[in-house]
């Protein structure tokens, strides 16, 4: 009883210590909620209304054809009209235009004899927006085809493809892509509020008051863990609604499987935090510490670029990194409502880490206490 009375008064200082600066206060909870909707907007793989410029060399009714299925196309928009294949290339050259479509003449003759060619320029500079731009091209020439295949010989076309996406119906990229910034900016202030707090107590000159008062060293790491989590899970209650109600990403799993999953992540970011901590001197070095703990592991996540895709080695790196696991556990509560059963091959690593990252700030702040 008396052990619970001492940390509740540390996690009770700890909690005062943060808040009782005006502008801390403002840190925590504001920039997080800002980043989320900021990032929600600038991260996605959605491409609308790409520049792009048109010559037409056939001036035929079938070319026009084509030209209004593009231009109709909410993926598309015409912003040159060229008169030369110079005109074309300099306004490719200047970033004017993603993409540069070339009827060329006797297009019309070509498309009732059956073989057309259409030649495309795309800046590859933006080698992901270059894809898209290909791909919804594609789409718009395989619907013209199909048009001129059954009005040539009055039936459809051999094969038709019907798609249909699980989970994410209309391939939304921000389905995939906010619920990954819930993780990430949850891990970010966790570790700033985790990682400077050993750190500031020796700045500011309290950690030896620290030291004589009746507190074992492992009570002293749960006083400061837990402010930490609770910071945590506030933190990510606040941006989970605005991933719900703002941006209108479903929730089709549990809310337990799903905060059971948070909080063993939060767990595992908050021994990361105490281990920067207990080395960190001053708070430039747990600065510096959580900057060199982040960026890998946003990196080796499978945030934006997919875990199996790596290189072998690297790919054995990510399997202790909390950020992976707690990315899978979140897209899958969120897009295909997982749950605890199907998701605990991902639950069981992240207590892993948290209990190793634990103990090793256990140990590493008695060594330097005593």
């Amino acid at each position: 009883m008396e052990t619970l009375v001492r940390i509740m008064a540390l996690i009770r200082k700890e909690f005062l210590a943060l808040f009782k600066d005006r502008r801390s206060r403002v840190v925590v909870i504001i920039p997080p909620l800002i980043q989320t909707i900021v990032f929600g907007y600038a991260a996605t793989f959605d491409v609308e209304r790409v520049p792009c410029a048109v010559m037409d060399e056939d001036r035929s009714g079938a070319s026009r054809e084509l030209l209004a299925r593009l231009e109709g196309s909410r993926a598309f928009r015409v912003a040159l009209v060229a008169t030369d294949a110079r005109m074309m290339a300099d306004a490719v050259d200047r970033g004017e235009v993603v993409m540069a479509l070339r009827i060329p003449q006797g297009f019309e003759r070509a498309v009732h004899s059956g073989a057309v060619t259409v030649q495309a320029v795309v800046d590859g500079r933006n080698s992901n927006t270059g894809t898209l731009a290909v791909n919804y091209l594609q789409t718009v020439v395989a619907g013209y085809n199909e048009t001129v295949l059954h009005r040539i010989s009055g039936a459809g076309p051999p094969a038709n493809l019907v798609m249909r996406a699980w989970y994410n119906p209309n391939l939304l990229s921000r389905w995939f892509f906010v619920p990954g910034i819930l993780a990430m900016v949850t891990l970010v202030v966790t570790l700033l509020v985790t990682a400077l707090s050993v750190a500031r107590e020796r700045e500011q000159g309290t950690f030896d008051q620290l030291l004589v008062a009746p507190y074992r060293p492992a009570e002293v790491l749960v006083g400061k863990a837990v402010p930490g989590m609770v910071i945590g899970l506030v933190e990510v209650t606040g941006i989970l609604c605005l991933a719900v109600y703002w941006f209108d990403v479903p929730m089709r799993g549990s809310l337990l499987t799903l905060y059971a999953g948070l909080g063993l992540f939060l767990f595992s970011v908050v021994g990361v935090g105490l281990m920067v901590s207990s080395l960190a001197a001053t708070m430039q070095q747990g600065l510096l510490g959580t900057f060199l703990f982040t960026m890998p592991a946003v990196i080796l996540s499978g945030f934006a670029t997919p875990v199996a895709n790596m290189a072998d080695g690297v790919r054995q790196m990510t399997v202790v990194n909390p950020l992976r696991y707690i990315l899978v556990i979140i897209r899958s509560v969120f897009l295909e409502g997982a749950d605890a059963a199907v998701l605990a091959r991902e639950l069981w690593p992240l207590a892993a880490i948290g209990l190793f990252c634990m103990t090793v700030a256990t140990w590493l702040f008695r060594r330097r206490v005593y």
